[in-house]
């Protein structure tokens, strides 16, 4: 089955091809000229689908798994930002000598998201405290015992694993995968926080963005980053900002020039310049740090 969608204003397919890619082993999609695979789940049945451009449209096929049409469109919608104007945020960004650039430079880049929050939240807590390549390897690890796994042309695509799942690991079972104790802790915490139905996607959706981070925040093992984080690329609450981001911070320091570790005070102060845009500064910003060979 194919679906196809027309390419909205300020969107680049390529922009977000290039981003989805970046040289890094992401084992929950696979990047291919012109297009990228991804498994996900369609009403609990993993499903298989490729999405390439052609004609100024992109053009969505189903290889393995369920055709319904409606979810299919709306999670290629939710991952690409599809339904966003950028029109504003590109007006911010003129006003910005030195960020400029990006409305060129960048065009047509999306905000990437994570549509499962429970994902986003575990991926944060990976990757805390070490460099991403060693953090897409850890992913890797653990979602190839503990996620889901579909083969297509004697290929595997994995789906993350379920909070059911992981919250019945052992901190001892993740150690082998060089997890650290306190991280395999975390992951397991969140996880029976999902099950308990303390946290969902749902219940976030329906508090203010301060309100969220606060219910976050009182899980262990979830900071202001994390929460930010996950705020940011699951519910695309654009006002979200990764205080404490090293990667955040060092791309201010080479565009901007400020400190190495930026007081709370001047993060607030910059964006203020970007209001209802921050997440989309962020994400440009960390756009900024990688380099396309």
């Amino acid at each position: 089955m194919t679906y196809k969608l027309p390419i909205p204003q300020n969107f680049s397919f390529q922009e977000c091809l290039w981003f989805l890619d970046r040289n890094y082993d992401d084992c929950l999609h696979e990047v291919r000229p012109n297009a990228v695979r991804k498994a996900i789940f369609i009403h609990n049945e993993p499903t298989l689908i490729e999405i390439t451009e052609s004609s100024n449209q992109l053009i969505i096929n189903v290889l393995v798994g369920n055709n319904s049409e409606k979810e299919i469109i709306d999670f290629v919608k939710d991952w690409f930002d599809y339904n966003r104007d950028l029109s504003p945020f590109y007006e911010l960004l003129e006003n910005d000598d030195e960020l400029k650039y990006m409305t060129s430079e960048y065009a047509g880049l999306r905000l990437l998201a994570i549509p499962d929050l429970f994902e986003a939240l575990c991926w944060s807590i990976i990757g805390q405290q070490i460099n991403l390549t060693f953090a897409y390897k850890l992913k890797r690890r653990f979602t190839e015992i503990y996620g889901t796994k579909l083969n297509y042309e004697n290929a595997d695509y994995f789906l993350f694993a379920k909070p059911e799942i992981v919250a019945n690991i052992k901190v001892e079972d993740l150690l082998p995968l060089q997890f650290s104790n306190r991280k395999a802790e975390y992951l397991i915490e969140i996880a029976k926080q999902f099950v308990s139905g303390n946290i969902s996607k749902e219940i976030l959706s329906a508090h203010s963005t301060a309100e969220a981070i606060r219910l976050l925040v009182s899980v262990r093992g979830i900071g202001e980053w994390t929460a930010n984080y996950a705020l940011m690329k699951s519910l695309k609450r654009l006002e979200c900002v990764t205080y404490g981001d090293v990667g955040l911070y060092n791309a201010l320091h080479n565009l901007k020039g400020f400190d190495k570790r930026p007081s709370r005070e001047t993060l607030n102060l910059f964006f203020k310049n970007f209001k209802d845009w921050e997440a989309y500064t962020v994400f440009y910003l960390w756009r900024s740090l990688a380099v396309k060979s």
